[in-house]
């Protein structure tokens, strides 16, 4: 039976959550705490243990999208401590953070499921890329959750103010601010996005940071930490995705350092993360200008004016180029068919509410 909602709050288990879960009487409800090579660890009402996914839901499975993820509600079948748990099914997500998997097959990773807010952290040293940083935030607000940039390492930088104002051009709509883990209590500037069943996923590339914060939020040396390597890039330390619940309250989700973060169905985040861009395209004077020759171009002047700078319209260009070719992949036509579905699915739920 579906344990009552408040023995999983703290783990962020919402009204939503639960009366979704209601839908399966027999079964319990838990929260994928980590995942590894397919392996999982979730937690319900009876405290942590192994889960596997059933048969029945790797037949139906159409993709990796559709598999769990750490962050995810799960429905459970033998829950009882005794062996590990069948994971029978995932209850419809309210946010999920995609990206291409990484190598050159066309296929999706879920990195976290059911965010509240992704903390985007770059490092104030060489990491430090506004292209990068406005790839990250295409998919972070594509996920539905609310992007916060986090640069850290401010100790290493001589001029932070500089790069901050510059993160700050590039992030509209989203905090940034800056922390070092090293500064007595810096750290501290994170704790207002750490509320109370609050989830927030940590996301970046390897070094920038992530383990060091999340081991001074939860106030002990849990997670493993490398510095850098001698050409001033991160080691990878963290190996696979795990959730935290922080004792101060919040949860964090720890995530590998990404090499790759590519494209996967990322339109609306772009439009959220070019917003000056998206507006001087609709100023155009024809509906269908390719910028570059046509009279009463708003981008072509804005570029000339220095208004747009030429490295932010070329990264839009090839952030847009590259995400309308995984929309005309088939793998990612077969994503979206189901991505419908789940929202339809997602929809009917809500109005028997």
């Amino acid at each position: 039976m579906n344990p009552p909602l408040t023995d999983l709050q703290s783990w962020g288990l919402t009204e939503r959550f639960a009366a979704l879960a209601s839908e399966f009487p027999t079964l319990t409800v838990g929260r994928v705490v980590l995942q590894e090579r397919g392996t999982y660890r979730v937690i319900d009402v009876g405290g942590e243990r192994n889960a596997a996914v059933s048969g029945k839901f790797r037949y139906e499975a159409k993709g990796p999208s559709d598999y769990p993820a750490v962050g995810d509600f799960v429905m459970l079948d033998g829950a009882d401590g005794c062996g590990p748990a069948v994971i029978q099914t995932v209850l419809p997500r309210k946010s999920v953070f995609i990206r291409k998997a990484a190598g050159t097959s066309n296929c999706e990773q879920v990195v976290a499921a059911n965010v509240d807010l992704v903390l985007i952290c770059m490092s104030l040293n060489n990491d430090f890329n506004l292209r990068r940083l406005e790839r990250y935030l295409s998919i972070a607000w594509e996920s539905g959750a609310v992007p916060v940039v986090l640069l850290t390492k401010a100790d290493l930088c001589a001029e932070p103010e500089e790069k901050l104002a510059a993160a700050s051009d590039v992030a509209a709509g989203a905090d940034v601010l800056t922390v070092s883990s090293l500064i007595s209590g810096d750290w501290e500037r994170v704790l207002p996005y750490l509320k109370k069943g609050c989830t927030v996923a940590l996301i970046g590339s390897s070094g920038v940071g992530k383990s060091t914060l999340i081991n001074c939020l939860l106030g002990e040396d849990r997670l493993k930490t490398n510095g850098l390597r001698g050409d001033d890039k991160g080691r990878h330390t963290t190996t696979h995705r795990e959730l935290l619940r922080l004792p101060r309250g919040g949860i964090v989700i720890d995530t590998p350092g990404m090499r790759e973060m590519g494209m996967w169905d990322a339109a609306d985040g772009l439009e959220k993360t070019f917003t000056e861009i998206e507006a001087l395209l609709t100023a155009c004077r024809f509906p269908r200008c390719t910028h570059t020759k046509e009279p009463g171009c708003a981008v072509r002047a804005a570029l000339e004016s220095g208004e747009l700078s030429p490295e932010r319209w070329q990264s839009y260009q090839k952030l847009q180029a590259e995400n309308a070719y995984m929309e005309n992949s088939e793998r990612y036509l077969a994503a979206k068919k189901q991505k419908f579905k789940d929202i339809s699915k997602r929809n009917k739920l809500n109005r028997k509410k």
